[in-house]
């Protein structure tokens, strides 16, 4: 995958639980809801149709505000890759104001250990400046420690 540093956000991370809980944690909705969002925040309803075309579906409380992200499945490689997108929702149907589309990956670091890349993919520099300056590699790096001590709880 070629990036581009003017639309592409990334974080990389050696995680210290296995890609297939990892994975697991990321298309199963009730594991999702309890590390997808920075604390004290929390996601308050999860729809997840995990396949090409499927919806991915979520609601966070931010603040008392609820924020739903709706979007769609592009690409589904059990235990190594998934890509979802808020440029549609369901059944294909454009969003009005699509932010990011979402690539992950999942590759094996050691027993036990993963390397998980989280690349957020913008239509516009200024939209991924926009998510640059809203906190993505805080509020990412959070989720993604949120994430590992979840995980590890889970591969115990």
């Amino acid at each position: 995958m070629t990036l581009d540093p003017d639309t592409d956000l990334i974080l990389t991370r050696e995680i210290n639980a296995p890609r297939e809980v990892l994975y697991m944690c990321w298309t199963t909705p009730e594991h999702l809801v309890h590390w997808f969002v920075p604390k004290p925040h929390r996601v308050t309803s999860c729809e997840l149709d995990v396949r090409v075309g499927g919806k991915f579906n979520t609601t966070f409380e931010v603040e008392g505000a609820e924020m739903p992200n709706n979007g769609v499945y592009l690409e589904v490689i059990p235990n190594e890759k998934l890509v979802f997108t808020d440029a549609y929702s369901e059944g294909w149907k454009p969003s009005p104001e699509p932010f990011m589309t979402a690539i992950l990956t999942f590759e094996d670091a050691g027993p036990g250990r993963t390397r998980y890349t989280a690349v957020a993919r913008h239509r516009s520099k200024d939209s991924a400046e926009q998510h640059r300056q809203m906190g993505f590699h805080d509020g990412w790096g959070t989720v993604v420690d949120q994430l590992e001590a979840y995980a590890r709880g889970l591969a115990r």
